[in-house]
């Protein structure tokens, strides 16, 4: 069951739509789903598409297509590296590199700890930053060098 806060959010969210399109605001529920817990499960899921009158698999085709939703734990900090070309012909691959090997996981694991998870993401809409990637699908870290990404995982585990 969707939380009070999560339904209030979507609420707020839904105001922006004809009452008729109520799956409008299928996005918007399932990141609150995401803000509130980390991640979004097939339950959350089908919760968003009772609460939103739709179809479950319309709810999960969202979830799964774009990669800001985590379908399973990615730790505290979910770092998305971008490997669009844009990124690709500035380092992007050797930044992703260099993070799974500074953090001894791959694309899509967590580190032990539960501190870290390694996402490759598609355009982030900064192309003039590139190399770059995203934390928690929220702060944009761009023009990464090794030292620049030594800064951020250092600032980053202090939390």
């Amino acid at each position: 069951m969707l939380s009070e806060q999560v339904r209030a959010k979507t609420d707020r969210e839904l105001k922006k739509y004809p009452p008729d399109r109520k799956q409008s605001a299928v996005m918007s529920a399932l990141r609150f789903v995401q803000d509130e817990k980390g991640w979004i499960n097939t339950e959350d899921m089908a919760d968003v598409a009772a609460y939103l009158d739709m179809p479950q698999m319309s709810v999960y085709e969202v979830a799964t297509f774009y990669n800001m939703y985590n379908l399973k734990p990615m730790g505290q900090h979910t770092l998305t590296v971008c490997t669009n070309l844009s990124c690709q012909l500035v380092g992007a691959m050797e930044t992703l590199n260099y993070i799974k090997n500074k953090l001894g996981i791959g694309v899509g694991e967590v580190t032990a700890d539960g501190k870290f998870g390694l996402r490759e993401g598609e355009c982030q809409n900064v192309c003039d930053e590139a190399p770059l990637l995203m934390i928690n699908n929220k702060k944009t870290c761009g023009h990464l060098t090794k030292e620049k990404i030594d800064q951020i995982l250092a600032e980053l585990e202090k939390e």
